[in-house]
């Protein structure tokens, strides 16, 4: 593993260095939760910038998602078209354990560095390849952003209510499953790098994230060729699994989804003679009766305001949630013990808050050093830390606009390359 010079490194990924060209979602959430556990990520940015610093809410032209999004990495703009750009890029794969990047597959051998090139550089490198629908197959060339391949993975179908066309989730929850999938292939590269010496690539494809979580579909089709559809708030064949109204207007979810959850839920609703009750003191038979069961559970929740409801079925253990807002997230005291909204300051807006680092670790916990740079906020530290420049180096390389060491925005050129 490599040696870095980024003194922030901490945790048990605190001796690796990866490269990430990686715009949007996926590939930056991918190697951002690295960087939390102590990866010194150099995030390479082309001259246009990451399009993911026009998304979210902006305050004083600062995404507030980007401080988040790019914390704890080090932000240089190489131009991959200049022959110095693309020289300086390959200088850091050489010393690199990881590159993640998620360009449209053959994108990044048209700017020269392709696999077997930094393959054969850094035969230890590990590459991280996600794309919509991965680096082989018909669909390879096709472009794909999480949303698109929820549609071709089946997962949007499923999506929204019974009688109405299919609903876009409000997150990006297959970028964010993609991420994951990504930082494990490549933590299993590096733990298999330690026997064989070698690094290899890792090909991820949003569209299989999203199929991933048809794992139930699949082989219920083939064998009984049910296509399953939309559930709206409902699980599907379990009952009381849904949102419920409560008398002051609010909803609470409710999953009482075993035989023992049920019979401590109907007790603390007045009706303990439910669980005898052959209608419903089983899980088929309330699967059953999807419908009457939840109307029992509506008429006793519309009698109650959301916080009664709550209190008592916490009290008897009926797993349970009010349907919280973003504001009911910021009240809650258990995000604050468990450290989940992180108070960091920024060079711009004082202060950001961000979301916590998971998952928890005893003895090698991740954490978070600082909020995202600008963009090329940190060109001239990497040039000259890590590739040993003087600043007359990388004054003339700016000259030629090879690289960007930051500044107004209005120096950066217009998008050019296409990405996932």
């Amino acid at each position: 593993m490599s040696e870095t010079t980024n003194q922030a490194q901490e945790g048990p990924l605190g001796n690796l260095r990866v490269v990430e060209l990686c715009s949007t979602i996926a590939g930056p959430v991918c190697a951002r939760l690295l960087a939390d556990f102590g990866a010194d990520v150099i995030k390479i940015e082309l001259p246009e910038g990451d399009p993911g610093r026009n998304f979210g809410v902006q305050v004083d032209g600062v995404s507030l998602y980007a401080t988040s999004m790019y914390r704890n990495k080090r932000a240089i703009v190489l131009d991959l078209k200049k022959p110095e750009g693309r020289d300086i890029a390959l200088q850091l794969l050489d010393k690199a354990d990881i590159l993640v990047e998620n360009f449209r597959p053959g994108v990044l051998e048209r700017l020269g560095l392709g696999e077997d090139l930094l393959r054969k550089r850094n035969p230890r490198l590990i590459t991280v390849r996600i794309s919509g629908y991965g680096q082989t197959g018909p669909y390879r060339d096709l472009p794909g952003y999480g949303a698109i391949c929820e549609a071709v993975a089946g997962v949007r179908h499923l999506t929204g209510d019974t009688d109405r066309p299919p609903a876009r989730c409000a997150l990006a929850t297959t970028d964010y499953l993609t991420a994951v999938y990504a930082a494990f292939g490549a933590v299993m590269a590096l733990y298999e790098r330690t026997q064989s010496g070698l690094g290899q690539m890792i090909d991820v494809a949003l569209y299989e994230s999203a199929f991933s979580q048809m794992e139930e579909a699949v082989p219920s089709y083939e064998r009984t060729g049910v296509i399953p559809t939309r559930q709206g708030s409902r699980l599907m064949n379990t009952a009381p699994n849904s949102l419920y109204p409560t008398k002051d207007g609010q909803w609470v979810l409710i999953a009482a989804n075993n035989d023992a959850i049920f019979q401590r839920l109907a007790t603390a609703m007045g009706h303990a003679e439910w669980v005898s009750d052959v209608r419903y003191g089983t899980q088929r038979a309330r699967g059953a009766r999807v419908e009457e069961v939840d109307a029992l559970v509506t008429t006793w929740t519309l009698e109650r305001n959301a916080n009664e409801v709550l209190s008592l079925l916490m009290e008897a253990e009926v797993p349970t949630s009010r349907a919280n807002t973003i504001e009911d997230i910021f009240e809650d005291q258990h995000y604050r013990a468990r450290d989940m909204l992180l108070r960091m300051p920024h060079p711009k807006l004082g202060q950001v808050t961000m979301t916590g680092v998971v998952p928890k670790m005893s003895r090698t916990p991740g954490k978070v050093t600082k909020a995202g740079s600008d963009i090329g906020g940190d060109t001239r530290d990497v040039l000259m830390r890590e590739l040993g420049m003087s600043d007359m180096e990388v004054a003339k390389l700016a000259a030629s606009r090879a690289v960007w060491c930051g500044g107004a925005a209005a120096d950066l050129a217009p998008a050019t390359t296409p990405s996932t």
